[in-house]
């Protein structure tokens, strides 16, 4: 079945040299180029998957874009997160149609395009972001890439709390994180997950000490390495560069808990210290107060 691009449309004009170019298709702006000139009619006579000339005779590709090639395309002003970590954060997230996601904050939007992308008509998408210029970058690029229709945008501060109430899940990606799991706590349901992306191991540290003593649980900190093979057969071998580390994400729920849950657990010679050096943190926390206790259960119920 033959599918041709739409006036208005985002394409990938593919070259034999294997350069990839995002365009949209607008009637009489031909493209011009080294190899030749394509008329815009000529663009929006051939389909999808197919080929076509140059006023020239030069062979290019039409490709259909995918999401993975508009989150690479977003205008920038901030240092996007990458395919590989979107993909996984939104599966851990549960991202689908119907899915009331909260996000903060937006930066240039490259989340927040695939959120709105995944979480369909049913669903709803709140991004927040307390910079002017990053919130109207994101609401550009969210009508470049033709989405947007079941985003909520938010010039906010999250320091005064999350407009939402029991949302399905949550993503953070903020500087201290831990400042704001009080508010996190109030806009979710019960069981909902949380994500937060962090630079270094510093960040990690922080806030694992406050998810410690929060109503958060389940927790888990991964991060994602993608290497790409160069596709010849018979000579098969990995590229020489790769996406390595690009941050790392911490993945928690909200939970009830309680001294007889934690009891319970079969506790291993590590568990039992890691517990001992908890006991100690909170040991210092009631003595001597502790300004990263952001809004989360007292100590008391957490351990026993």
């Amino acid at each position: 079945m033959k599918i041709v691009p739409e006036y208005g449309q985002l394409f990938i004009l593919l070259s034999p040299r294997g350069r990839r170019s995002l365009r949209r298709l607008t009637p009489g702006q031909d493209i011009h180029g080294a190899d030749g000139v394509i008329p815009a009619a000529r663009l929006a006579e051939t389909g999808f998957g197919s080929e076509v000339r140059t006023l020239q005779g030069a062979p290019f590709r039409i490709l259909r874009p995918t999401l993975y090639d508009l989150v690479r395309g977003v205008k920038r002003l901030t240092q996007v997160l990458y395919p590989k970590d979107i993909g996984y954060i939104c599966v851990r997230l549960g991202v689908g149609n119907g899915t009331r996601i909260i996000e903060a904050g937006s930066g240039s939007g490259s989340l927040t395009l695939a959120l709105s992308w995944l979480s369909g008509e049913r669903g709803h998408v709140y991004t927040y972001e307390c910079r002017q210029e990053f919130y109207d970058l994101c609401g550009r690029n969210l009508a470049w890439a033709g989405v947007g229709g079941n985003v909520t945008r938010h010039l906010r501060d999250i320091g005064e709390g999350f407009l939402q109430r029991d949302a399905d899940a949550l993503f953070l990606d903020v500087r201290t994180p831990w400042d704001y799991l009080g508010q996190a706590t109030a806009a979710l349901r019960r069981g909902a997950p949380l994500a937060c992306l962090l630079p270094t191991v510093e960040q990690v540290s922080r806030l694992l000490e406050a998810l410690e003593t929060s109503s958060f649980d389940d927790i888990e900190v991964e991060e994602i390495l993608v290497r790409g093979w160069k596709p010849v057969a018979g000579r098969l071998r990995p590229q020489d560069r790769m996406v390595a580390h690009t941050g790392f994400l911490v993945f928690a729920r909200v939970q009830e808990r309680s001294a007889e849950f934690e009891a319970l657990k079969p506790l291993g010679t590590r568990d039992r210290k890691r517990q001992k050096a908890l006991r100690d943190r909170l040991v210092g926390t009631r003595e001597y107060g502790d300004p990263r206790n952001s809004g989360g259960e007292p100590a008391d119920s957490v351990l026993p």
